[in-house]
C-alpha cells in the first residue's frame, strides 16, 4: 500500500423526492389514499485522490448553468441542484487547495448530467478521462434518440476529451486505487476501491446507492435503474468487498454519510 491522501469537495445540493430514490418511499394504500411524500436534499461531491503517481479527480459535479437553462426543464424539475452556480470545479479544487491545471487524470463514475458537468474543465487537453467502454455509447446513444435515459446531457460530454476507456470488471488505475465495474444504475457505472497506508481504506459506491436505504436493499425507482438484476448483483459484490476490506463506504448522495466519511478522512 501507498500513502494517498484524500479530500471530498462539497459540490452542493440537490433537491428531489424522496420516491425517485426510494422506490415506493411514499406509497398510497386503501386506509391513506394520500401520503405524505418528503422532499429531500441530497448531495453532489467530487473526489481528489492524491497520489505519489498522480492527482485524480473522481467525477466533475454539475454544470454550474443547471438552474439557469442549462439542464432540461423536466430534469431539474424532478432533480434540482439549487446551488450549482455556487460550485465552479474550479472553485471547489481552489477551496481544498488544488489547482485545476495539478488534475492529472479524471474519473467519470458515469455520464449521468451531475457527475459530468465540469468535463468540460478539460476539453482540448491532455488530462485523460476514465469511462467504462459500456457507458459511453450508452450515454451519447440515450442522448441523441429518445430511447435509453433521460439523465444524460450530450452538451456534457460531446466534447474534445481524452477518453481513456476502461473495460472488464476492474481495472487498477495506480497502486492501490482500483476501479470497479458496478453495472445497475447505468450500464458503465465505475465504483472504486483505494487501499491507504496510514489511513482508512476507501470504497466508493457511488451511484450503485444513492443513500444508505439503497445500500440495505431498497433500489432506486426503476426510471434511475438501467438493470435491477444488474443492480442487485453489483449491489452484491460491494457488500462483499467491504465486508473482506473492512473499508469505509462512500454513497452516491446521501448527505449524512457524506459528511461522516468527509470527517473520517
Amino acid at each position: 500500500m501507498v500513502d494517498i491522501d484524500l479530500t471530498l469537495l462539497d459540490r452542493g445540493r440537490v433537491h428531489a423526492d424522496m420516491n425517485f430514490v426510494v422506490d415506493g418511499h411514499a406509497v398510497a394504500t386503501a386506509s391513506n389514499r394520500d401520503p405524505d411524500h418528503e422532499y429531500a436534499e441530497f448531495v453532489v461531491w467530487s473526489l481528489v485522490i492524491d497520489h505519489p503517481e498522480a492527482t485524480v479527480l473522481w467525477d466533475t459535479g454539475s454544470h454550474p448553468e443547471a438552474g439557469d437553462g442549462y439542464w432540461p426543464a423536466p430534469l431539474y424539475e424532478a432533480f434540482a441542484h439549487v446551488d450549482a452556480d455556487e460550485h465552479r470545479l474550479e472553485d471547489d479544487l481552489a477551496a481544498a487547495g488544488y489547482d485545476l491545471d495539478e488534475v492529472d487524470a479524471v474519473v467519470a463514475s458515469h455520464l449521468h448530467l451531475d457527475h459530468a458537468g465540469g468535463l468540460a474543465a478539460f476539453e482540448g487537453t491532455d488530462v485523460p478521462v476514465y469511462v467504462h467502454r459500456e457507458e459511453l455509447p450508452y450515454a451519447y446513444y440515450s442522448a441523441t434518440t429518445d430511447e435509453g435515459s433521460i439523465a444524460y446531457h450530450a452538451p456534457d460530454f460531446e466534447r474534445e476529451l481524452n477518453w481513456e476507456v476502461v473495460g472488464g470488471e476492474r481495472r487498477l488505475l495506480h497502486e492501490g486505487v482500483e476501479l470497479l465495474h458496478l453495472p445497475g444504475h447505468t450500464p458503465g457505472l465505475l465504483g472504486g476501491l483505494i487501499e491507504r497506508d496510514g489511513g482508512e481504506d476507501l470504497l466508493i459506491a457511488g451511484d450503485e446507492a444513492y443513500v444508505a436505504a439503497n445500500y440495505e436493499g431498497q433500489p432506486m425507482a426503476t426510471g434511475l435503474l438501467w438493470s435491477n438484476r444488474d443492480w442487485r448483483e453489483s449491489l452484491r459484490r460491494v457488500r462483499d468487498i467491504e465486508r473482506r476490506t473492512g473499508a469505509t463506504v462512500l454513497l452516491g448522495h446521501d448527505l449524512e454519510r457524506f459528511e461522516a466519511v468527509r470527517e473520517s478522512l
